[in-house]
């Protein structure tokens, strides 16, 4: 059975505050709030999911927001940036945006054939955002404070920062079948498919040797998903990496999704994501992300767990 990735799924981080962290994505970046729901390992957690108007894989950011969470620290072992992509020629509006709502950026530089700009959300955790061509088979959110033709498409690429990238590399070649796009003396470019068109579809390696070790807390990535269709494929790709030898856990259900995780060598904690069920499973596609929806589970523990939740305001 072909296992070969079809990009990534999702991309999860550490917060503290949740408002600030809601505040920001839907009303900065203009993204929206596809599912309310908790940390099924830790549910007086809050788990935000934020992407575009029915959180197609590949659009979407998620959030474990812990209010008392310790400030992280970016460096070496983790996915250490997040790039998304809009729409080429959009970012001097979004220069203006940010500037207009005294958010702070680098100016765009030119990084390949792309022009590129960097800023960062409440915690610390950096963000690019990537102007792009290339196709994007997404549906951008227009119910949000960005204009559709200037909004986010999707996860554009991660960067995994290691202070040795052989293994690594030889990992994401050999064993998850990304291609080898380009090289330069400290940084390589991987594609999960031929072109790297397309929403996920890259992944950048920084070779930093003097990078201290990061610490996942707030502000960091904790881990990076990628797709896979259905269940049959992910568990081929359980079954090949376990005879590979990497450790892998079993297939673990997450209501929207099944997932299975492990580690690449640097020590990036990555998953392998179904595309379904989606995230309109429990709730009608218009109603996403507003209200609490709980797997079956938890939901006999409803009314504690929303007690025990910090408020949570997000606009209709």
């Amino acid at each position: 059975m072909d296992v070969r990735p079809s990009g990534i799924h999702h991309v999860t981080a550490i917060a503290s505050d949740p408002q600030a962290n809601a505040d920001f994505y839907l009303n900065v970046l203009g993204m929206r709030l596809v599912k309310r729901t908790v940390n099924f390992d830790s549910p007086e957690t809050y788990h935000l999911y934020y992407g575009d108007r029915a959180g197609n894989p590949g659009t979407i950011m998620t959030f474990f927001p812990w209010p008392d969470a310790p400030k992280g620290r970016i460096g070496a072992g983790q996915a250490t940036t997040t790039t998304f992509s809009v729409p080429e020629g959009s970012l001097s509006w979004w220069a203006d945006h940010l500037s207009t709502l005294d958010i702070p950026f680098t100016s765009p530089t030119e990084r390949g054939e792309e022009d590129v700009l960097s800023l960062r959300d409440p915690d610390g955790l950096l963000i690019e955002l990537a102007a792009s061509a290339d196709h994007h088979d997404t549906d951008p959110w227009d119910g949000g404070a960005v204009p559709t033709d200037r909004a986010i498409r999707g996860i554009r690429a991660v960067t995994l920062t290691e202070q040795d990238a052989d293994g690594t590399a030889q990992m994401l070649g050999d064993q998850l079948g990304f291609r080898l796009h380009s090289e330069s003396a400290d940084r390589m470019r991987f594609h999960t498919n031929d072109s790297g068109d397309g929403v996920g579809t890259i992944v950048d390696v920084l070779a930093d040797p003097k990078a201290e070790r990061g610490l996942v807390a707030a502000g960091t990535v904790h881990h990076v998903a990628y797709r896979a269709p259905d269940t049959s494929v992910q568990d081929a790709w359980r079954r090949r990496l376990a005879d590979d030898g990497v450790g892998v856990t079993e297939i673990r259900d997450r209501s929207y999704f099944t997932s299975i995780y492990f580690r690449e060598p640097g020590g990036v904690l990555l998953e392998i994501a179904t595309d379904g069920p989606g995230f309109d499973y429990d709730e009608p596609l218009m109603d996403l992300g507003r209200s609490l929806k709980l797997p079956p589970w938890l939901q006999p523990r409803q009314d504690q767990i929303a007690a025990n939740l910090p408020h949570l305001e997000v606009p209709r």
